[in-house]
């Protein structure tokens, strides 16, 4: 091409790049008594990631951790819409600081809003209120002090987790308990160490999946169940625990689709889809579920804000095993929410936001 041809990069006729904010938390190595402390946080190499596929659709990108000077560094950055992967600092909705902040400044931004983040990251509030949609949860019981009565109707085994916290942060391999001796210790354990109510559950013996959600309304994706299978027979190696997750290639494979049988597997997806809606989440999901013995389908818990760390993270890998590669899966979370505002970009060269 003649050089001569070519507009200047300052011409006003050339319109400027899309500009994609990526606001997140940074793992930043803390000691602490909590192996698990910044679980929940990303690396370098995850921001690195989305960053490289939204600069190939020749966007400009932004980091914005979300620290002490977010807002500033947000309000200096020129932002046509965020990318919100950040999991907050402080507090049960710490989830939902982020996208409150977004909203109160009108700066778009990518999936669920403060509300859905806020209920969700309660996991007895989400239950309770999943309830009234008779969605299927294991027996439970919320504690809010070491010095607590066992309600009569739980019986053992029982698991016990933090009730605002994701990741696998706060479930050990001593998570499930047998009797009342381990339940104290066990909670007299974890309030020193979380400082918040705990959620203890009747542990469901059976098999675990999850499954993602991409989209809103009819543009909704429900993908196939993806099956942990544990690859050792000890119960402490069973739970999709911190250490699990972490050492996932010592400890589980992963089966998508799965082998399940036609008609359970619609069902897990239907129930999938109903709690999405149901909380009202948007552009993407993660839910989990137990299926008893018996063939029952439990709720877990879900993550509208699921990790999206390449090659580790559920999401991005069961998207993968449904034909969907990373760079894809990441266009994909954003189209949905530009779609969502009604933002148009047309007018630029980028195969990601024209479809």
């Amino acid at each position: 091409m003649d050089s001569e041809n070519v507009p200047p990069l300052d011409d006003e006729n050339v319109p400027p790049p899309f500009v994609v904010g990526i606001a997140y938390n940074l793992k930043k190595g803390i000691s602490s008594d909590c192996e698990d402390l910044e679980a929940e946080y990303d690396s370098y190499d995850t921001i690195d990631a989305i960053s490289k596929v939204f600069a190939a659709e020749n966007m400009k990108v932004v980091p914005l951790e979300a620290d002490g000077d977010f807002i500033e560094r947000l309000k200096a950055s020129g932002v046509d819409i965020v990318f919100n992967i950040a999991e907050g600092i402080h507090g049960r909705g710490r989830e939902s600081q982020v996208p409150a902040i977004l909203n109160f400044l009108g700066i778009p931004f990518s999936g669920s809003d403060e509300t859905t983040l806020g209920l969700s990251l309660d996991k007895a509030l989400t239950k309770r209120y999943l309830s009234t949609f008779r969605i299927e949860t294991p027996p439970y019981q919320i504690v809010r002090s070491p010095d607590f009565k066992l309600d009569t109707s739980l019986t053992f085994p029982l698991i016990i987790k933090p009730n605002a916290e994701g990741s696998g942060k706060g479930i050990s391999d001593l998570a499930v308990v047998d009797n009342e001796e381990q339940l104290s210790e066990l909670i007299n354990k974890n309030f020193k160490l979380y400082g918040q109510p705990m959620l203890i559950e009747k542990y469901i013996k059976g098999r675990e999946f999850t499954v993602g959600i991409l989209g809103n309304g009819k543009d909704m994706t429900v993908f196939e169940p993806m099956e942990i299978c544990y690859l050792q027979h000890e119960r402490e190696h069973q739970i999709y625990s911190y250490k699990v997750k972490t050492n996932y290639q010592k400890y589980v494979s992963y089966n998508c689709p799965s082998n399940l049988d036609t008609a359970t597997s619609e069902k897990m997806k239907s129930i999938a889809a109903q709690i999405y809606e149901a909380l009202e989440c948007q552009d993407m999901s993660r839910i989990d579920f137990r299926l008893s013995e018996d063939g029952t389908v439990y709720f877990i818990e879900i993550n509208p804000l699921p990790g999206l760390a390449p090659n580790y993270s559920d999401y991005p890998m069961l998207a993968g095993f449904c034909g969907m590669s990373y760079g894809k899966l990441i266009l994909s979370i954003l189209n949905n929410a530009l779609k969502r505002y009604g933002i148009h970009c047309g007018h630029r060269e980028s195969r990601g936001l024209n479809g």
